[in-house]
């Protein structure tokens, strides 16, 4: 879990980056990753946010779990990580892209679950790092549309 906790993250990013060069329908794919990459840090933006208004301790602060991993600084709602894998696996659905949205998915509820394991975020927190990753996904996708001007530029790119 600790694995999960600490590279589960990177590791997503890293395959969503990879289908940058994935064959298949090439413009669709790279759509839906910039999408992802967008809804990722819309997601992050947010939750800086949502950190300010929202201190809240962390459970091992609280006494109410065991830290396995080293303590985080931040307030613990919402969860940076479900934030970012949830934008992730958000951008992928309904896009045809089936097969990657379920490892997405599979990948990211190991990290939601890891992050809860460990001890650093509540179970609540992990849920409002998931609505805030949908609701950038959500965001992203009725601002940057495939087959706009900027996508096809963006998506010519390589």
């Amino acid at each position: 879990m600790i694995a999960l906790t600490q590279f589960g993250v990177p590791l997503m990013v890293a395959f969503v980056a990879l289908q940058w060069w994935a064959p298949g329908e090439r413009p669709h794919v790279r759509h839906v990753t910039i999408s992802a990459g967008l809804s990722f840090l819309l997601g992050l933006g947010i939750n800086q946010v949502v950190l300010l208004l929202v201190d809240r301790v962390r459970p091992y602060d609280a006494g109410v779990s065991h830290l396995i991993i080293a303590p985080s600084a931040d307030p613990s709602f919402p969860s940076d990580h479900a934030t970012a894998v949830a934008a992730i696996v958000a951008a992928f659905c309904c896009t045809g892209l089936g097969r990657r949205t379920a490892i997405l998915a599979l990948g990211a509820l190991l990290v939601m679950w890891s992050r809860v394991y460990v001890g650093t975020h509540y179970a609540s927190d992990v849920l409002g790092g998931m609505a805030t990753g949908f609701l950038a996904a959500v965001a992203v996708r009725l601002v940057y549309r495939e087959g706009s001007r900027l996508d096809r530029l963006a998506t010519g790119i390589f």
